[in-house]
């Protein structure tokens, strides 16, 4: 009997086809939301929508739970703003100092950690993130709890000045929307379908010859040189490195985020940002309490929407496909 997958094809064709409409949307919404809200807030928001994608990369394309991912954020970020503000680097090359730092940092850090698994996997680089914590409080580059402030934003290219909030922002949006797009290819890559592999079931990966550790490995640090750069680009965008980009709240928020929007969605951590950043930012003007109230929303999606909002919505989506075909 002859295996009908005219069907399939043209699912997947279709599901393809609503990926790129749902991206050129994307893109235009990127455009035109400086003009309906603030673009300094719009900026941190990119910034850590950036973050959660590359953490996402870590946990979801590799199944990698890391509880300090903020050290390569903050890291990236510290560096980023020393250089330009002490040492007069230009935006561009602030920002590949930065993403040096987190790359370095990511490749020791996964040099370390990697052979561990599970629980193990994640206290080790707690430990380590803990670490780089310690060294951004006592460094005196660092200015301790006072952290480095008025970072210049200095120019794009020479020509593009950063000062203004509308070329600052179009910046970070076309540095997220990059990001975005290396995290999709690496994603549907020959490289990402083996670390899924990977995650399902490490032991078969390992007797059908594949190297995993280095599979593993080569994924932190790009998920680490990611984040690197997310923070590289929010220090300067929003001009200041503080402790908070390295304490383990902001390694915490980033687990929220993924889980919030979706974990292994490539969609979700950016809705998952989009909805914590936006209830940490107007919650906190009213005086509500914000750690409360997300602890609430995230219980509440934890039960009902156990896949994440957008993986709820790709779940019953692809189901109500399937139907269709049958």
């Amino acid at each position: 009997m002859a295996l009908d997958i005219s069907g399939i094809s043209a699912s997947e064709s279709k599901s393809g086809s609503l990926e790129w409409v749902a991206i050129a949307i994307g893109a235009i919404i990127l455009i035109g939301a400086p003009f309906a809200v603030y673009p300094v807030f719009l900026m941190e928001l990119l910034c850590m929508a950036l973050f959660a994608c590359s953490f996402n990369l870590l946990i979801g394309g590799g199944g990698l739970l890391s509880f300090g991912h903020a050290a390569f954020f903050g890291g990236g970020a510290y560096i980023a703003a020393e250089t330009a503000k002490m040492y007069g680097f230009p935006f561009e090359l602030a920002m590949l100092a930065g993403i040096a730092t987190a790359t370095f940092l990511g490749l020791i850090a996964g040099l370390i950690a990697i052979r561990r698994s599970g629980l193990i996997f994640a206290m080790v680089t707690l430990a380590l993130a803990q670490a780089i914590y310690f060294l951004a409080l006592r460094l005196p580059f660092t200015h301790s709890e006072d952290g480095i402030q008025a970072v210049p934003r200095g120019w794009l290219l020479g020509v593009v000045d950063l000062k203004n909030n509308m070329a600052m922002y179009y910046v970070c949006a076309g540095i997220f929307f990059l990001g975005y797009l290396l995290v999709r290819r690496v994603w549907k890559s020959p490289f990402g379908q083996v670390l899924r592999a990977i995650k399902d079931n490490q032991p078969r990966m390992i007797s059908l010859g594949f190297p995993v550790d280095r599979y593993k490995l080569i994924n932190f640090v790009l998920s680490a040189a990611l984040a690197g750069v997310a923070g590289s680009l929010k220090a300067i965008a929003l001009g200041l490195a503080t402790l908070t980009d390295v304490d383990f709240s902001t390694s915490a928020a980033v687990v929220l985020m993924v889980l919030l929007g979706g974990l292994g969605t490539l969609m979700g951590p950016v809705v998952g940002a989009i909805i914590t950043v936006s209830m940490d930012e107007y919650l906190a003007g009213i005086g509500v309490p914000v750690p409360v109230v997300i602890g609430i929303i995230f219980v509440f999606i934890i039960l009902v929407f156990r896949r994440g909002i957008v993986g709820e919505f790709l779940y019953y989506l692809n189901r109500f496909q399937s139907r269709g075909r049958a």
